[in-house]
């Protein structure tokens, strides 16, 4: 009876049956990681460059002076219509115009004023239109939840899962004569 019982045993360690799906295994979770890391990627990408482009359009129609001063929600209006893949963008994307002075230069908040979800009213930091010849520097902040926030490049991207991750763009510009 013992005798069979090694004889098996011998066997199944020479056997090389299953040993494809252990390395499978051990290596898919590895993988698939890896994949959902790089889909989120793309999307975090397609995301700050549709962004980028939002802003720099919105820039243009502001810079360009046409005659009336620009309020933030038309402002957010403009970004959000070119942008289009903000989710809730009017509800998601803040954004600061400040007037900058090159002969003394104060340096602005190196930090973004983003929208805090927890408050119900959002009241902007710095939005001050310019003059003529003023230079201006407009900054926009849109925050997002990540796809998969327990795995790779999602856990990452958010303190704990729970907080949404910040994306944001600045240009500087100077205001045309009007």
């Amino acid at each position: 009876m013992i005798l069979k019982l090694l004889a098996r045993l011998r066997r199944l360690r020479r056997s090389e049956r299953g040993s494809a799906t252990v390395e499978f295994v051990i290596l898919f979770p590895l993988f698939f990681t890896l994949l959902l890391s790089s889909v989120e990627s793309g999307v975090v990408m397609v995301r700050q460059m549709m962004l980028e482009r939002g802003l720099d359009i919105s820039v243009r129609a502001v810079r360009l002076g046409t005659s009336h001063q620009v309020s933030d929600e038309e402002l957010r209006e403009m970004i959000c219509r070119v942008t289009g893949v903000i989710p809730n963008c009017m509800s998601e994307l803040k954004v600061e115009m400040i007037i900058l002075n090159p002969w003394a230069f104060n340096q602005p908040d190196p930090n973004a004023d983003c929208v805090n979800r927890s408050e119900e009213v959002q009241v902007n930091r710095n939005f001050q239109n310019g003059a003529s010849h003023q230079v201006m520097m407009l900054r926009a902040c849109a925050l997002f939840d990540t796809m998969l926030p327990n795995i790779g490049l999602g856990k990452r991207l958010s303190d704990d899962g729970e907080k949404p991750y910040a994306l944001v763009s600045t240009s500087i510009f100077v205001m045309e004569p009007g």
